[in-house]
C-alpha cells in the first residue's frame, strides 16, 4: 500500500487524510499549531460541508452562533445568523478527528520538503528524514510558491485582538476608506478586530506604531465604537497576513496535490477560506486514488482536480469583485479601484439559456476514480453537469432537442422527475 503524507492539519488537510483513510490508504499527517489565536465567521453552509467531510469533533463547543451586522455603501442591515468559530477549539477538535480515524498525526515544523520521481523525502524538526510515496501539500499560504501563478491586488489583512467586557456574541462588517473590517465579539469579552488594506496604497507606520495606527482607525468608526464599546482593552494583540488572492500555476502531479489555500487562496471578502478549502479538498481523495491505483488515466486525474481548482478560484474572485463594485462611495480610492475590474469582466453568475447547452465529454467522479463521460456544459458550469438525482444528462437533453419533454421525462420516478425538471427550468427550459 502506498505511503501518503499530508502536510498541514486545517480543514483542507483534514478533509483529505480522513477521505483517503477511508479508502483505505496509511496516512501521516505533519503539522504546527497555529501561531495565533484567531476567530472565523462561517455560514450553516460551511457548517454542514465541515460535517460532510467527518469533521464532526471540530466543531463541538466551537461555532458560536451570531447575528451579524453589515454596513456597505452608506446602507446598514442585519443578515442572517453566522457562526464564531474559535480556531484553537476547531483545531483541537480536527486533530480529535484525525486520531480517532486512524490518521498518524506528527506535530513538528517541516524543513525540508524533496520530491523526486520515486517519493518525497521530508525532514521535520527534531526528527528523522522519511520518504513518503504521496505528499500532500495542504499547508495554506505558507506553502512554497510553485512560479507565478494568477494575483490579485497585493492585500493585507490585520488582525487585532484583545479583551474586553463580557457580553453578547455578535459580528459585523464595516467598508472603510482604505479597505474594509470584520469585527466580533464573544460573549466572554473576547474581541476581534480586523481591518484588509491594500500592501501599496495603505501607507501603513513601522511595526512598532502599527498597534495605535489600527486602534486609530477602529476608533474613528462610528460602527466599530458602538459594537465593541468604550471598555478598557487589555492584552491588546497584532497579527498581520496575507490576504491577496493567489491561484497555483500548477495544482497536481503524478505523485503530488495541492488542496486549500495552497492550491487557491482567495480574497476573504469573496466567502468564506474554509468553504473554499473545502472546496478544492474533498475532491482530492478520489484524484489521489486514480494516480496510485490507475495511472493510466493520470492525466485525467489530473486535469479534472487542475480544472475544478481554476474554475473555483475564478467564481469565488468575480463573488468578491462584485462586492467591492457595490461599494461606491470611494471610485478614486486605489483600494477599491484595484479590486472591481480583477480578474475580468465576466460575470458570477450567468444567465441561463437553454439553447446554449451543449454536450461534451469530461472528466468526472465514478466509483472512487476519476473516469470520463458526457457532461452538459452550461453557462453557469462550464465543467459540465453529469447527473442530478442518478438521472444523466446528456442523453435527456439530447432527446430534449429531438422529442417531446413529456415523453422523455415519462420513465423517470416521482422524485427524480421533480429533481430533473427544476433542474431544467433552471437552465431556461420552456416545455
Amino acid at each position: 500500500m502506498n505511503s501518503i503524507v499530508v502536510l498541514g492539519a486545517g480543514p483542507a488537510g483534514a478533509a483529505v487524510a480522513l477521505g483517503l483513510r477511508r479508502l483505505g490508504y496509511p496516512v501521516t499527517l505533519v503539522s504546527e499549531w497555529r501561531r495565533f489565536a484567531a476567530l472565523e465567521g462561517v455560514s450553516t453552509r460551511v457548517i454542514e460541508a465541515l460535517r460532510g467531510a467527518g469533521l464532526q469533533r471540530a466543531l463541538v463547543d466551537a461555532a458560536l452562533p451570531s447575528q451579524r451586522q453589515v454596513s456597505w455603501n452608506g446602507e446598514q442591515h442585519a443578515q442572517n445568523i453566522e457562526f464564531l468559530l474559535d480556531r484553537p477549539s476547531f483545531d483541537r477538535g480536527l486533530r480529535e478527528d484525525l486520531h480517532v480515524a486512524g490518521v498518524e498525526l506528527i506535530e513538528g515544523r517541516v524543513l525540508t520538503v524533496q520530491s523526486l520521481a520515486m517519493g518525497h523525502r521530508v525532514e521535520i524538526e527534531g526528527r528523522e528524514a522519511w520518504v513518503a510515496d504521496f505528499l500532500v501539500e495542504a499547508r495554506g499560504r505558507q506553502a512554497p510558491a510553485l512560479g507565478k501563478g494568477l494575483r490579485g491586488a497585493e492585500t493585507v489583512s490585520l488582525l487585532n485582538r484583545w479583551q474586553g467586557a463580557p457580553g453578547q456574541t455578535a459580528s459585523a462588517v464595516e467598508s472603510l476608506k482604505d479597505g474594509w473590517a470584520w469585527m466580533a465579539r464573544r460573549a466572554d469579552g473576547q474581541c476581534y478586530w480586523q481591518w484588509t488594506v491594500d500592501v501599496a496604497s495603505a501607507d501603513l507606520p513601522i511595526k512598532a506604531q502599527l498597534l495605535d495606527y489600527c486602534r486609530h482607525v477602529r476608533e474613528s468608526s462610528a460602527l466599530a465604537q458602538a459594537f465593541f464599546g468604550t471598555g478598557p482593552q487589555l492584552d491588546l494583540q497584532l497579527h498581520a497576513r496575507s490576504s491577496t488572492a493567489i491561484l497555483s500555476p500548477q495544482v497536481c502531479g503524478d505523485n503530488w496535490i495541492r488542496v486549500g489555500d495552497a492550491a487557491m487562496a482567495v480574497d476573504p471578502l469573496s466567502g468564506n477560506g474554509i468553504f473554499q478549502s473545502l472546496s478544492s479538498a474533498l475532491q482530492a481523495p478520489t484524484v489521489i486514488n486514480t494516480l496510485l491505483r490507475k495511472p493510466e488515466r493520470a492525466a485525467l486525474a489530473q486535469r479534472f482536480h487542475q480544472q475544478r481548482v481554476e474554475q473555483l478560484f475564478l467564481r469565488f474572485a468575480r463573488i468578491g469583485r462584485d462586492f467591492y463594485t457595490d461599494e461606491q462611495r470611494w471610485p478614486d480610492q486605489p483600494f477599491w479601484q484595484a479590486r472591481r475590474n480583477w480578474p475580468d469582466a465576466q460575470v458570477a453568475h450567468a444567465e441561463a439559456d437553454f439553447s446554449e447547452l451543449r454536450i461534451e465529454r469530461a472528466p468526472v467522479l465514478r466509483d472512487g476514480f476519476v473516469d470520463e463521460a458526457e457532461v452538459v456544459i452550461t453557462p453557469d458550469q462550464p465543467l459540465g453537469i453529469w447527473h442530478v438525482q442518478g438521472v444523466e444528462l446528456a442523453p435527456l437533453v439530447r432527446r430534449l432537442w429531438i422529442e417531446p419533454a413529456g415523453q422523455v421525462l415519462a420513465g423517470l420516478s416521482a422524485e427524480q422527475g421533480r429533481e430533473v425538471r427544476g433542474w431544467l427550468l433552471a437552465q431556461g427550459f420552456k416545455p
